[in-house]
């Protein structure tokens, strides 16, 4: 992966990773269908061990999405929350801050019941922050995707100082 442009802004510290993990609710899904980009917003759910992070969708079992990681599982994801414009003196002063974190991974389609029930429950404490149980029948009837991370990045814009 190319190397970060304004590596000043870099998050390398895992308790400010995990803030970002919490707080963005939407990760952007980048896959490859045919020959050309496809991007889906989704919700997520995310594990951590160490710093080895897998990241945990669902959704239906089948369309466009599941079809183009079954021919090509390279995946590439962004997230992102604290989305505030600020203004500036002159036009190239106005900005926006975030934090971010985006990377690539292998994305696996999950058939596997009790994985799909533990991936719904990390998916649920992610979204809500409240921890939610499974049945069999409510984990069989969606569609759950691990992506296990190679890489990832990430980075906050802080609001400038005056």
């Amino acid at each position: 992966m190319n190397g970060m442009t304004r590596r000043e802004r870099q998050v390398t510290d895992m308790q400010e990773i995990i803030k970002i993990l919490d707080n963005s609710k939407v990760l952007h899904l980048g896959m490859i269908d045919g020959d050309e980009p496809y991007v889906v917003p989704m919700n997520y759910g995310y594990t951590l061990d160490g710093d080895k992070l897998t990241l945990w969708l669902h959704g239906a079992r089948q369309g466009r999405k599941i079809d183009a990681m079954r021919a090509n599982p390279k995946v590439f994801f962004e997230m992102e929350y604290g989305i505030e414009p600020f203004e500036g003196e002159v036009a190239c002063k106005y900005g926006i801050t975030y934090s971010s974190i985006m990377g690539r991974g292998t994305a696996h389609i999950i058939e596997d019941i009790e994985e799909k029930k533990s991936a719904l429950k990390y998916l649920m404490k992610t979204q809500t922050g409240k921890d939610f149980d499974f049945e069999d029948k409510m984990a069989s009837v969606v569609g759950v995707i691990r992506i296990d991370v190679l890489e990832y990045t990430a980075k906050c814009r802080p609001l400038p100082k005056k």
